[in-house]
């Protein structure tokens, strides 16, 4: 009974240690260096569990360290961080489509887990309804949306060269936009990197601007435009 009582125990630091290690990305940086960066990307760009990792505010806090130069585990390099993330992105959303295509509807009959919920594809598919194949790049932008669209485009049966198309407009889009806007803040404003908090809500506000636009840009359109 104790060594139930301590294994519970254990487990559950050891939960918790993971819930803090990945609201942190500058301790995920340190700790995986550069290929765990490629894995999260990847994983949360293209695995169905991934949608929790911090794939914006991995991306930002990654261009401020290389602004400011500063050391965690490894010195990073703008160009490289681009050079290995652009592809995890693509290779990513990827990997997502063909779990698609090939799991098909059954994916919206599966049951709830603690990391499977239908609802996120279910706002993904509303997403999709709503911008159709603009879909693949601006869904880059919105976490959890960001890992089921390739899923929903798949299932759908998006041929492959279109849906290629705009994963890779999205994939490059996605991570100079999101790396840059980190060099720009650790270059402009060095001291921001201690600042944890603010640049969390910098992300966010960040995570929202594409759906901001589109809803105004929506806004604009005639009546029949929209109902067409």
């Amino acid at each position: 009974m104790i060594s139930l009582i301590i294994l519970g125990d254990l487990r559950l630091e050891t939960l918790r240690h993971f819930l803090n290690l990945i609201r942190d990305p500058a301790q995920l940086i340190s700790l995986g260096g550069y290929l765990g960066m490629v894995i999260i990307v990847f994983a949360e760009t293209g695995l169905l569990i991934g949608f929790f990792l911090p794939g914006d505010s991995l991306l930002v806090t990654a261009g401020l360290l290389a602004a400011t130069g500063a050391t965690v585990g490894v010195h990073l390099n703008f160009g490289l961080l681009n050079l290995l993330l652009i592809p995890a992105a693509v290779v990513g959303d990827a990997a997502g489509y063909w779990i698609g295509r090939r799991a098909g509807q059954p994916l919206f009959q599966r049951p709830d887990s603690r990391l499977f919920k239908r609802k996120y594809l279910e706002q993904t598919q509303a997403f999709y309804e709503r911008h159709g194949s603009k879909t693949i790049v601006m869904a880059r932008f919105v976490p959890i949306v960001r890992t089921f669209a390739p899923v929903l485009a798949g299932v759908a049966g998006m041929s492959y060269r279109h849906f290629f198309l705009y994963n890779v407009l999205g994939g490059i889009g996605w991570v100079i936009s999101m790396l840059s806007i980190g060099y720009f803040l650790g270059a402009t404003f060095p001291w921001i990197g201690k600042n944890i908090e603010l640049l969390a809500i910098v992300i966010i506000l960040i995570s929202l601007i594409p759906i901001l636009i589109e809803y105004l840009r929506h806004r604009r359109q005639p009546v029949d435009a929209k109902t067409v």
